[in-house]
């Protein structure tokens, strides 16, 4: 079987309208018979956006027919599935359909194209969707960029996506933050400090310039400081003149009680002289 992608794009990434052939039919389906593609890719439909469509269904009908394929005892939506969900919320009984015959290689190409053609997907389905195409089909990401019209950069940029936590990868899909900070985030690796930067970014607001520059101070080792080695020689020379001192009055015949404590900053030195007796 020729690539499935490869058949439903022509030059330069443009999609193939489907054809109907002599298995193919068209008929009025029950939308209780219908569930949604399994290899749908995108996760969140904009209900604003559905019921706008709805309204103008209502007004104009359903200009083009949903693509279906058979699946058990019912249908699986393979093109079409926001037409279904509106016509559902209009409250129809059935729906116009093409059934078509499809392997799963297919079904999932075609759902991915009749996306990416209508740039909807947010970047994390997009990368989702690139994934299961390349695991299904066994090709690389090269040859998946020239089938679907796009840089090799842009599939591995997607895909370095899906390394970042579940919830960087949520907000994403929310639309919370954009792909340009996500990105900005995979060079922390450690998963729970990209998280704790995802919480700034929203309690913030930051923009993608804000956020590289957070993630740069974070990758940016802080110095030690530094004893300078001229403090260290007059510590060492102050403490050798307070001993000779109190050699001195040692020798004197006084009783000294000398205590030195070496501390992290600073050195604490106590001195008693205990009094002679009269």
């Amino acid at each position: 079987m020729k690539n499935a992608i490869a058949k439903l794009l022509g030059k330069g990434g443009q999609p193939v309208p489907l054809e109907l052939d002599p298995r193919d039919t068209l008929q009025e389906l029950k939308l209780t018979e219908l569930v949604a593609n399994q290899f749908q890719p995108r996760t969140i439909f904009d209900g604003e956006r559905i019921e706008e469509l709805a309204m103008t269904i209502e007004e104009h009908g359903l200009l083009q027919p949903i693509v279906v394929r058979k699946q058990g005892l019912g249908y699986e939506i393979i093109a079409g599935e926001r037409r279904f969900r509106a016509v559902q919320s209009l409250g129809w009984e059935t729906i116009p359909a093409i059934i078509k015959e499809m392997t799963d290689e297919t079904t999932a190409a075609l759902a991915l194209i009749e996306n990416l053609q209508r740039e909807e997907l947010t970047p994390i389905e997009e990368a989702e969707a690139y994934e299961r195409l390349l695991a299904m089909q066994h090709i690389t990401q090269e040859v998946l960029a020239r089938k679907l019209g796009r840089s090799q950069s842009t599939i591995a940029n997607k895909l370095r996506l899906l390394r970042l936590p579940a919830e960087i990868r949520e907000a994403l899909k929310q639309r919370t933050i954009t792909e340009r900070h996500a990105r900005a985030l995979l060079p922390l690796k450690d998963p729970d400090l990209q998280i704790s930067v995802l919480a700034e970014i929203m309690e913030r607001e930051w923009n993608v310039k804000e956020t590289e520059q957070r993630v740069e101070r974070l990758l940016t080792p802080k110095k030690p400081k530094k004893r300078h080695k001229s403090f260290a020689r007059d510590t060492r020379i102050a403490l050798n003149t307070l001993r000779d001192s109190v050699d001195m009055i040692e020798r004197t015949g006084l009783t000294v009680e000398k205590e030195e404590v070496d501390c992290e900053e600073y050195v604490e030195v106590r001195i008693r002289i205990v009094k002679a007796r009269p």
